[in-house]
């Protein structure tokens, strides 16, 4: 049984509006500033791949802990900067709305896992009106490891209060699909953000949707034909 859906926010939720690739590459210019090698920094690869590789540098550099952190926060703050700007200009996906509402009233738990800062994604669920919906968001500062990584996935279930098979995960991106597949997640991949229809199934996606109004319809398909 389905007891739980949970949403991916940029993409998914709201239209993707962000532009990775010049936050990627001022991220890139931060580190490089402070001692990462540019060699092992490429502006394809995201800003959370960028830090592993900064965090592994520095600490066989010699960096403690702290100084880490600090790198990390200030990365990290280039980026909510960008966040902060696309939440102001972005908008909702069509029929969000009602499909939270309908959610709802099928007595099921909602939550999001977001690699967006905790303040870009409250500005968004205040700004459309649909925080109330939410029992759980979980942004990157919840986790050390943001998705793929099933930690934060796994995260998420918890702050729900179900378990892998319990729940329904809704995203636009391979990193949804994946960590659903490694959890035991069911996964609805959704081509409304960075990813084509071919990339989330090969990602693990067990359904693809055309659009968030599919979310009631299949979640009842699914519970009607597993035993109860």
């Amino acid at each position: 049984m389905i007891k739980a859906v949970i949403f991916d926010l940029d993409g998914t939720i709201v239209k993707f509006n962000i532009d990775f690739r010049t936050v990627r590459a001022e991220v890139r210019g931060f580190l490089i500033d402070q001692g990462v090698p540019a060699s092992i920094l490429f502006v394809n690869e995201s800003i959370f791949e960028m830090l592993k590789k900064a965090e592994i540098f520095m600490k066989n550099s010699g960096k403690s802990a702290a100084a880490v952190e600090a790198l990390r926060k200030k990365a990290l703050a280039i980026a909510e900067k960008y966040e902060l700007e696309a939440a102001k200009t972005t908008s909702i996906q069509p029929g969000v709305i009602e499909v939270l509402k309908a959610l709802r009233e099928m007595g099921l738990k909602i939550g999001i896992c977001t690699v967006n800062s905790q303040k870009s994604a409250d500005y968004v669920l205040e700004r459309f009106g649909i925080k109330e919906f939410f029992s759980a968001v979980v942004s990157r500062e919840h986790v050390k490891y943001v998705k793929p990584n099933v930690e934060h996935l796994r995260k998420t279930l918890e702050a729900l209060g179900v378990d892998p098979q319990e729940a329904l995960v809704v995203g636009d991106s391979q990193a949804d699909m994946r960590c659903a597949k490694d959890l035991g997640v069911m996964a609805v991949g959704i081509p409304t953000g960075v990813s084509t229809p071919r990339e989330l199934m090969d990602a693990g996606a067990d359904f693809l949707v055309t659009s968030i109004t599919d979310i009631p319809v299949l979640i009842e398909q699914v519970n009607f034909s597993k035993p109860r």
